[in-house]
């Protein structure tokens, strides 16, 4: 029965959620990783402006 429902509410986004719950670790290291990025790099350039 929750299936059903869950079937119903996300529609297509039941495969696309699948597939991100396999791979969780991954995309979320590739999320992090970029996001350090772009700290540094504002960090470094607010450092260059002083």
């Amino acid at each position: 029965m929750v299936d059903m429902f869950l079937d119903f509410m996300l529609g297509p986004m039941r495969g696309i959620s699948q597939f991100y719950f396999e791979y969780q670790l991954i995309f979320n290291s590739i999320i992090v990783g970029i996001a350090g990025y772009f700290l540094v790099k504002k960090r470094k350039k607010s450092n260059e402006t002083h």
